[in-house]
């Protein structure tokens, strides 16, 4: 019976995708190259590339036949956080979407705990906390906005205040 509640979903024996041995496949689909795009508890695997965990997708956009996911960069780890910047998009032709539209969309939301944007000298920046796997707390980025001087100490110093405060508002009181 409790097969029922535990659908484990299985690759097609020539997708030809390594998973780690703790990694559970949740949704995957072909692409119109042939190569297969998986979705799992972790992340999400492209053709041609490592793992893209779920907390290093910025942004998933899904037109109705093509996925096109924008991974997130680090460009600099201060205390704390990490300065995020948008890599190349990259998009895959999904022959049979299945659920993987749905599950990208969900696990990539589902990852941001904390959101906020703010102000500083010369532009603003988001301040995002998010979830990751195996991982006690919430991991802490900031994405500037377009042309904000990111390195001036002013706001350096800002930013690390923000996320000072950001942290503490979602740190759970008396537990």
């Amino acid at each position: 019976m409790w097969d029922l509640f535990r659908r484990r979903i299985k690759l097609p024996a020539d997708a030809g995708v390594a998973l780690d041995s703790d990694e559970r496949v949740i949704a995957w689909s072909r692409t119109q190259a042939g190569p297969y795009v998986v979705a799992t508890d972790r992340g999400l695997r492209l053709p041609g590339r490592d793992r893209l965990d779920w907390h290093r997708i910025h942004k998933a956009v899904w037109s109705g036949r093509q996925l096109t996911v924008t991974p997130a960069e680090v460009v600099e780890e201060r205390d704390d956080y990490e300065v995020l910047a948008d890599a190349a998009p990259e998009s895959v032709l999904l022959i049979e979407p299945r659920e993987v539209p749905e599950q990208v969309r969900a696990r990539v939301t589902g990852s941001v705990s904390y959101t906020s944007h703010h102000p500083v000298d010369g532009g603003g920046v988001r301040v995002v906390g998010r979830k990751v796997r195996g991982r006690d707390g919430l991991a802490w980025s900031v994405r500037y906005d377009p042309g904000t001087e990111t390195s001036t100490p002013e706001v350096v110093e800002a930013t690390g205040a923000l996320v000072s405060e950001a942290r503490a508002a979602t740190t759970p009181r008396d537990l």
